[in-house]
């Protein structure tokens, strides 16, 4: 079928919107019409080469959209059905089987190829191939091949365009909390960056029931959101002393530290406001 795409073809390059040929679904695949999809760092870095995806590529793995058609052997869901799209797992490897598929044994090697087991992609243009299949589904199209491990059916509940960083972002942030680091109710936690990852990561500290959320950002907008989400504390670091402020709020430093930033200084920041025997995640 023919649907659009945005295509990267060159690295540092902004993506450019193209017709794509796209294959029908196989027995183990969903075709799923996108209804919203957020952009992560990790879309670009794939499209900048840090990750070596080849390029051209159609990249885009936190969507939101409605099932078109299913293959034969698929059961999960149906043709009309709502649902999310998130990584892909093979789900029999040990951390599969252990319900942990984002530690997937084969994660590398279903989610950043692209192209299926058989070398095909699944996308064309023209008689030119294009990486399709990033993180099982490159929906930065109106369309997009997924599979039953993939997607998580939703309700009706909330608008659908909205519910795509489901599928990365947010369970990334709200994941660390809640599961890794399993904040207990009661403790402190400094989140460093509050993008989507970071502001599930404040709302996660909130269910877990954090007595003090600290959060680290310097754009104004998010740090209003985080307080109205459940931070208790919020630090300007371009104009406050980061590591001076946290202090002044818990004296012996925080139980627990969260980066969602993966810059350096910013990590060693969060690393020096833990309490002895403190955990620091990092994403």
């Amino acid at each position: 079928m023919k649907i659009t795409a945005a295509v990267a073809r060159a690295a540092n390059a902004d993506f450019t919107i193209e017709p794509v040929e796209l294959d029908d679904p196989r027995d183990d695949e969903v075709l799923v019409r996108v209804a919203g999809v957020g952009i992560c760092h990790t879309d670009l870095i794939a499209r900048d080469q840090h990750i070596p995806v080849p390029l051209p590529a159609v990249l885009g793995h936190e969507a939101s959209g409605v099932v078109e058609r299913v293959g034969a052997r698929v059961r999960k869901v149906k043709a009309g059905d709502r649902v999310v799209l998130s990584f892909l797992s093979c789900g029999h490897c040990e951390r599969c089987e252990h319900r942990e598929p984002s530690y997937c044994h084969s994660f590398v090697a279903l989610n950043f190829p692209g192209v299926r087991a058989d070398g095909s992609s699944g996308m064309r243009i023209g008689e030119q191939s294009v990486s399709g299949r990033f993180f099982g589904q490159s929906s930065f199209a109106t369309h997009a091949l997924a599979h039953e491990r993939n997607v998580v059916k939703v309700t009706d509940e909330v608008a659908l365009e909205l519910l795509g960083p489901l599928g990365c972002g947010f369970q990334t942030g709200a994941g660390a909390i809640m599961r890794s680091l399993a904040c207990e109710a009661g403790s402190s936690v400094a989140i460093f960056g509050c993008g989507a990852v970071g502001i599930a990561a404040v709302m996660g500290a909130a269910i877990q029931r954090c007595k003090t959320i600290i959060v680290v950002e310097p754009q104004a907008s998010r740090r209003k959101l985080a307080l109205e989400l459940g931070a208790t504390h919020a630090i300007d670091p371009m104009h406050e002393d980061t590591a001076a402020r946290i202090r002044e709020i818990a004296a012996a430093g925080v139980r627990y530290a969260f980066d969602s930033t993966g810059i350096g200084p910013v990590i060693e920041t969060a690393l020096g406001a833990l309490a002895l025997h403190g955990t620091l995640g990092v994403v």
